[in-house]
């Protein structure tokens, strides 16, 4: 069925659920194995239609939102392959309706139909968010990853700027880690008892004794670790490396304070979570459960913020991109956050904010781009491109635009027209200052390409041609001119022989299979005449029988 109005259009259906009787992280573990083997199972079959993944359950329920966060990840590296629907039963009987809206998530609960927005957290709560008041933080300040960048930063704003006068910094390796005493003795120097104290926060058993040692008055928890990759190479050992530190152990966190008189209990996590990075489907489900363990939280009445940080160069995750990853989130409308914003975000958080996303965002450029991301809808308004006295080489419009000029050229001309599409393409996703930049005869590897990129190339590619090129188009592909002619073929591909040649093919083919004594060729013979005289031909009317089989296979060869 084709897409219209009130129609959804061909998809697919797999459903994600978990047994409540197990515990939190069992659950956790098989929802995201489960979205994780769907995606997967549907990349590897590409004729297949959008799968719609169902996940069903109550709410919040933290592993649910985990497989969300995976699956959005994998929407961001393969758009339009995936919709994402949280639903209860009563619900799923308008999902074709919800789908013709053409939402890329969306959830179905009681009888309701809504879909993700970001909004300004002064519009979010009809005042400012509210402030965080100093008794907030008197006793002793649990930080996780507390030698690290952010957990460092945020340890040195607790006590300069909210007077905290205990703090408990847990990391894997303790004093060992680098910079660890430095931190204690310059925060120690301000009026401040620093516990140094190495513990992996996702073993239960060690946390706890921590715990039970230094019980805490509020929690921050930074740790967190990457280790990113395409879906399609993910497995369940890479998702667990990144669940354990992030999921794992702000559950145990939870568990092991629930009973405790505690006043903040903040998570750091990130805008990968709800926005979906591409590469990193592991670090958007960690993250999208801690977004849904804050909500679980402040549902049974305790305390609880989040902050799902974009980037921040302080150090942490942030830390560890390349110059070529910054690059790509700045193109993508996510500028960094200073420090004074991400600590004023803190602050935020450890008034009891709830779920916050501290994010520097281009809005503006993002004006521009089109499509408007849906989730980005509140707080942008697309509006026209400004105008430019030369025609763009190529729009994003499905291809139609690019097919019809394609069709006014000769195939030089194709050439070079899809060898500028290609090499604009390029410039813009490793960040070339311009397509000139570009060497057409340059393999990608040696440009720059990794995995990644190549993934984002290939998704720029398809919405300027609209087509559906593989995963691995350039490495089938591996220079830009190689990838010219790849698409030359598919949008232009050489005319198709004349009918009439074709059938006159293949009857010198069966000529040719003919012995001299054959009968079949009195009778051959015969229609040629009668076809010659058709043709006012008088020569071959004329003509003995092998005279005409033998000028027939003459001009036959001459086409």
């Amino acid at each position: 069925m084709a897409p219209g109005v009130g129609e959804p259009g061909p998809y697919a259906l797999a459903e994600i659920a978990t047994d409540p009787a197990d515990d939190p992280l069992t659950r956790l573990r098989s929802a995201t194995r489960q979205a994780l083997a769907h995606v997967q199972l549907h990349l590897a079959q590409s004729e297949e239609p959008r799968l719609v993944v169902v996940t069903r359950g109550e709410a919040p329920e933290p592993a649910l939102a985990a497989a969300r966060g995976l699956l959005r990840a994998a929407q961001a590296e393969h758009p339009e392959r995936f919709v994402i629907v949280d639903a209860d039963a009563e619900s799923l009987s308008a999902l074709d309706a919800a789908l013709a809206t053409g939402e890329p998530e969306l959830a179905l609960r009681g009888g309701s139909v809504s879909a993700p927005r970001l909004v300004r957290v002064r519009d979010a709560h009809g005042a400012a968010a509210p402030a965080l008041d100093g008794t907030v933080l008197d006793g002793t300040v649990l930080i996780t990853g507390g030698t690290g960048g952010i957990g460092a930063l945020a340890a040195r704003h607790l006590v300069s700027a909210h007077g905290v006068r205990r703090l408990v910094l847990a990391s894997r390796r303790g004093a060992e880690a680098p910079g660890a005493v430095e931190l204690r003795e310059e925060l120690v120097g301000e009026g401040a008892e620093v516990v140094l104290a190495a513990c992996d926060v996702s073993d239960r058993e060690a946390l706890a004794a921590l715990v039970a040692e230094h019980p805490p008055t509020a929690v921050v928890h930074t740790a967190g670790v990457l280790d990113d990759g395409l879906v399609e190479g993910l497995t369940a050992d890479g998702l667990d490396r990144v669940l354990r530190p992030k999921a794992d152990a702000a559950r145990h966190l939870h568990e092991l304070t629930r009973d405790l008189p505690l006043t903040a209990f903040v998570v750091l996590s990130s805008l990968a979570g709800a926005w979906g990075n591409p590469g990193q489907a592991n670090y958007g489900a960690a993250n999208a459960y801690l977004d849904a363990l804050i909500a679980e939280r402040r549902a049974a009445g305790l305390p609880g913020s989040a902050l799902a940080y974009g980037l921040w160069n302080a150090g942490g995750m942030a830390g560890e991109l390349d110059d070529a990853q910054v690059r790509r989130l700045a193109a993508s409308g996510v500028l960094p956050l200073t420090d004074e914003q991400g600590l004023a975000a803190l602050d935020l958080a450890l008034g009891d904010a709830g779920l916050l996303v501290p994010a520097r965002l281009d809005l503006r450029g993002l004006a521009e781009r089109t499509p408007v991301r849906p989730l980005l809808r509140r707080l942008v308004t697309a509006r026209p491109a400004r105008a430019t006295a030369v025609a763009p080489v190529a729009s994003d419009s499905g291809g139609e635009a690019l097919v019809a000029r394609l069709g006014g050229l000769d195939e030089a001309g194709r050439l070079d027209l899809l060898l500028e599409v290609v090499r604009r393409r390029i410039a813009d996703v490793l960040g070339f200052a311009g397509p000139e930049a570009v060497q057409v005869d340059r393999l990608f590897q040696d440009l720059g390409l990794d995995s990644l990129t190549a993934l984002e190339l290939r998704n720029q590619l398809n919405r300027a041609t609209g087509l559906r090129l593989p995963a691995t188009l350039v490495f089938d592909h591996p220079t830009p001119t190689a990838l010219a002619r790849h698409l030359l073929t598919e949008l232009a591909p050489a005319e198709a022989p004349n009918p009439l040649l074709a059938d006159l093919d293949r009857i010198e083919a069966a000529l040719a299979a003919l012995s001299p004594e054959d009968d079949l060729r009195h009778e051959v013979a015969a229609r040629l005449r009668e076809l010659a005289r058709s043709t006012a031909d008088a020569e071959l009317a004329e003509a003995s029988e092998d005279d005409l089989l033998a000028a027939l296979e003459s001009e036959l060869h001459n086409f």
